[in-house]
């Protein structure tokens, strides 16, 4: 069994949050490490409900604030949805993911958990304004 600590970062250097996801297995897919992340954090804003959706990615109908994402119109989350959306926010480089000091730039790249534990960091890319 091995433990991912997920850490998000901006460009800037600046850490958003981490915590750790436990895997069973000794390898894990950088595609399995996302699903992982967003299924628990959609699981956590649906049991709570609170005012801010605080994830990964931005929710269908939801405007971006400076914590997170406020949905027009409160109502649970779809795990596979949002699962959707980070997969193709991670193939237009919507955020890069680093692991062992390296950028893992294909889904199917595994992350080796095999000493126990790996960091893996969601760093989100912002858009340049009038590049």
């Amino acid at each position: 069994m091995g433990t991912v600590t997920v850490v998000d970062e901006t460009t800037s250097g600046e850490t958003r949050g981490s915590w750790g996801l436990e895997f069973a297995e000794e390898r894990v897919s950088a595609r399995e490490v996302i699903r992982r992340r967003v299924f628990e954090e959609v699981a956590e804003y649906n049991a709570r409900q609170p005012g801010l959706f605080r994830g990964l990615v931005q929710p269908t109908d939801a405007e971006h604030t400076l914590n997170g994402y406020r949905l027009r119109t409160p109502r649970r989350l779809d795990a596979e949805r949002q699962f959707a959306r980070a997969v193709e926010a991670f193939g237009r480089n919507g955020f890069l993911l680093l692991a062992g000091g390296r950028q893992i730039e294909d889904l199917d790249e595994e992350v080796d958990l095999s000493s126990g534990a790996a960091e893996v960091v969601f760093l989100k890319l912002v858009p340049l304004v009038g590049g």
